[in-house]
C-alpha cells in the first residue's frame, strides 16, 4: 500500500517519488484554474505559477455569447472566482512559446524560462479562423473566443444592422440569438443539412433548426460561404455562397469551431494531433505513447480515451469538462503511482430563445438515435443515442430532470466496461 503526503510524495515499496517543490500551471483558463485549486485543496505547498496568454484573470466563457453580447455586463462579473489560500503567481499576458521535457522548462514569449517540477497544461483552444490560402476576410469579419472578441462583437450589434453568422454549432447558434435579441436581420449559415447535425444528430439538429426560424432567422444550410465582398476601403458589404446566393452584410463573425492551443508545444516531443494526447489518467503522452513524467493536461486542450466512444481519444470543449479534467488532473500530478481513471460523463449545455437544451453522455458518437418525446410548440425535446445498440447519451430539452436516469445508466455501463 502506498502513503501520500500533502505535497505530493509517495512510498511504493522501496521507491520513493520525490515531492513536488515547483508547479506551473500553463493556461488561466478554468480548467487551469481549477487545478491549482485542487493542488492547494490537497496540500500542495510548493510554488505555484500560473501562465497566461491573456492580460486577465480566469473568467468564466459561456456568457461571452449569452449575457456579453445581450447586456453591458461588465468584465469582473464574468470573472472566475478565486479561493484565499491558492498562492500563485500570476503571469499573465506572457504566452508560454516553448516546452523542453529534457531540463522540465516552459518558455515565455520574452524568452524568460520557467522551471518545473510538475506541469498542468491548461491552454484551451483558440477560435478556427478563415481557411489559409485564401484571400483575407476584410474588415467586420471576426471571430469570438475571448473576452476582448466579446467586447468588440457587443461593439457592432446595433440594431437593424446585418449579421451573417458562419457556422450553425452552439457558439454560431447562441451568437445569432445574442444579435437576434439585439434587433439585428440575422442569418445563419450551416454547411450541414441541420445545425449541430454531426453532435447531436439530424433529428434534434432539425429541432434547433425550426426554433432558429421561429425567432426570425434566416437559417441556410447545406451551403458554405466561398468569400466575401468589401468596398474600396476593405469595408465588408456581403457573403458569397456555394450554393451561388450572395448576402448583405455588415458584420460577419465566424463560428466554425476550435483549435487545440498546441503551437507553443511544436518540437517539445509530445504526441500533439488534434490536442495533447494523454492516457486515462490524463498523464501527456509522448509520440511513441510513453507517459511523460510529472506532466499532466486538462481542458480543450486535451485528448483523453473515453470508454463510451470505444477507448477512442476524444477533445471535449465543455465547461463541466474543464472542471472535472483540471481536478483530476491535479490529484494525479500529486499521486503519480496511485492515479485514477478519468471516467466522468461528459456533460454539455445551452441556451436558445428560451429552451434550456441540456446533454450527458457523448451523442456525437451514436449510429442511432431514438425519439423519446418531440413538442416542438411546448418546448420540449428527448433524445436517448446509441452505438452498437449500448447507450452512449441522451439530449433534452425542457426535460432536465429525465437526465438523471440516463446519467446513471451511463455510469453503469462505464463501470461495467
Amino acid at each position: 500500500m502506498s502513503t501520500m503526503r500533502g505535497n505530493g510524495a509517495a512510498l511504493n515499496g522501496s521507491r520513493p517519488v520525490a515531492p513536488l517543490k515547483t508547479v506551473v500551471v500553463v493556461g488561466a483558463s478554468l480548467a487551469g484554474l481549477r487545478a491549482a485549486e485542487a493542488l492547494r485543496a490537497r496540500g500542495f505547498t510548493g510554488t505555484l505559477t500560473i501562465v497566461g496568454d491573456e492580460p486577465h484573470l480566469p473568467y468564466d466563457r459561456p456568457p461571452l455569447s449569452k449575457q456579453v453580447l445581450t447586456s453591458d455586463v461588465r468584465p469582473d462579473v464574468t470573472e472566475l472566482p478565486r479561493p484565499d489560500g491558492l498562492s500563485a503567481d500570476w503571469l499573465l499576458g506572457r504566452a508560454a512559446t516553448g516546452l523542453d521535457l529534457d531540463t522540465r522548462t516552459v518558455t515565455l514569449q520574452d524568452g524568460a524560462g520557467l522551471p518545473y517540477d510538475g506541469l498542468v497544461i491548461a491552454t484551451g483552444s483558440a477560435a478556427r479562423g478563415w481557411p489559409a490560402g485564401r484571400p483575407v476576410p476584410p474588415a467586420g469579419v471576426v471571430t469570438l473566443r475571448g473576452w476582448d472578441d466579446a467586447l468588440t462583437l457587443r461593439a457592432t450589434l446595433e440594431p437593424g444592422r446585418r449579421l451573417v453568422v458562419v457556422g450553425a454549432g452552439f457558439l454560431g447558434g447562441e451568437i445569432a440569438a445574442a444579435a437576434r435579441a439585439r434587433g439585428l436581420e440575422v442569418t445563419l449559415v450551416e454547411a450541414a443539412a441541420q445545425p449541430l447535425e454531426r453532435a447531436i444528430g439530424s433529428a434534434a439538429g432539425a429541432y434547433i433548426a425550426a426554433l432558429h426560424r421561429e425567432a426570425g432567422i434566416d437559417l441556410r444550410t447545406g451551403t458554405t460561404v466561398t468569400d466575401f465582398h468589401a468596398t474600396s476601403d476593405g469595408r465588408l458589404t456581403g457573403v458569397q455562397l456555394s450554393d451561388g446566393s450572395s448576402l448583405a452584410s455588415d458584420i460577419a463573425v465566424l463560428a466554425l469551431g476550435a483549435v487545440p492551443s498546441t503551437d507553443w508545444l511544436a518540437g517539445s516531443g509530445l504526441a500533439l494531433e488534434g490536442g495533447v494526447h494523454c492516457d486515462p489518467y490524463l498523464r501527456a503522452l509522448l509520440a511513441d505513447g510513453s507517459v511523460v513524467p510529472n506532466v499532466v493536461a486538462a481542458g480543450d486542450v486535451a485528448r483523453v480515451p473515453h470508454r463510451l466512444a470505444g477507448g477512442e481519444r476524444l477533445a471535449l470543449g465543455h465547461w463541466t469538462n474543464a472542471v472535472e479534467q483540471g481536478t483530476a488532473a491535479a490529484a494525479n500530478l500529486l499521486a503519480p503511482q496511485t492515479p485514477a481513471r478519468f471516467d466522468e460523463v461528459p456533460s454539455f449545455w445551452s441556451d436558445l430563445y428560451g429552451a434550456r437544451i441540456r446533454s450527458v453522455g457523448l451523442p456525437a458518437t451514436a449510429d442511432a438515435a431514438r425519439i423519446v418525446e418531440h413538442d416542438l410548440p411546448g418546448r420540449r425535446l428527448e433524445v436517448s443515442y446509441h452505438r452498437a445498440g449500448r447507450l452512449v447519451g441522451a439530449l433534452t430539452i425542457g426535460r432536465t430532470a429525465r437526465l438523471a436516469f440516463y446519467r446513471s445508466a451511463l455510469q453503469e455501463s462505464e463501470s461495467a466496461a
